[in-house]
């Protein structure tokens, strides 16, 4: 296919930038909107008005997918939404382990939104031995001592740690020596890993704070003008 039509095979192939990365997600997810919602064909307006970014910042981020839509028309939806789970890796669904089963694991296994985005929670492991044997979500909370095993046997790549921050830094580490190269973080601390090693850290308590600072600096700004 030619560029101006879609996408070229050597883009697949090509580093995409981080910032870039982070934001296919989203587009996927508006595209995913925009299909329900019957559209064939989107703009980049259309597709940045969707995900909430300007067209420049789409079309740039697209154009590493090799993809230059088609003046006039745009680009297809459901093309687009197969180049960017390409490039995703989304084409095949991952195994994760969830360590730690505590309210916010509970909340983390139950959520549906993983299995229809490529995700399979292969495993739950827990270090309380009040929590082993528990069922969560159709499955049967592991002890620690066995995450190896869950690891190995359940084609495990990606850990997600829910775990008290004092903990999460030795699950990390077992995660690694396990096998697992890439490791999604909500406890509320830094970790430290390998090189080769994927890390992605949640923190709800800094997204609030941020929050607060905007509502803060509203504040501030309203009684200044008043």
């Amino acid at each position: 296919m030619s560029e101006q039509g879609g996408f070229t095979a050597s883009a697949r192939h090509r580093d995409i930038p981080e910032a870039s990365v982070a934001r296919l997600p989203v587009y996927l997810r508006a595209l995913s909107g925009l299909a329900d919602a019957g559209h064939v064909t989107v703009s980049s307006e259309g597709l940045a008005t969707a995900a909430g970014v300007n067209s420049a910042k789409v079309r740039k981020d697209l154009s590493h997918l090799g993809s230059y839509g088609t003046r006039g028309v745009g680009y297809e939806v459901d093309e687009l939404v197969h180049h960017i789970s390409n490039a995703l890796g989304l084409t095949q669904r991952w195994s994760v382990v969830l360590v730690g089963v505590g309210n916010l694991g509970h909340a983390l296994a139950g959520y549906a939104g993983f299995a229809s985005r490529g995700f399979r929670i292969a495993g739950l492991v827990d270090a309380d031995p009040a929590r082993v044997g528990e069922r969560v979500a159709g499955l049967t909370v592991r002890s620690i001592d066995e995450l190896a095993e869950v690891v190995t046997t359940g084609g495990v790549s990606i850990g997600v740690i829910a775990t008290p921050a004092g903990a999460a830094q030795v699950v990390c580490d077992q995660l690694v020596a396990a096998g697992v190269t890439s490791i999604l973080n909500f406890a509320p601390t830094v970790l430290q890993v390998p090189d080769g090693v994927e890390l992605r850290k949640v923190d709800l308590a800094v997204e609030l704070q941020i929050l607060s600072f905007h509502e803060h600096r509203k504040s501030v700004s309203g009684a200044v003008g008043a």
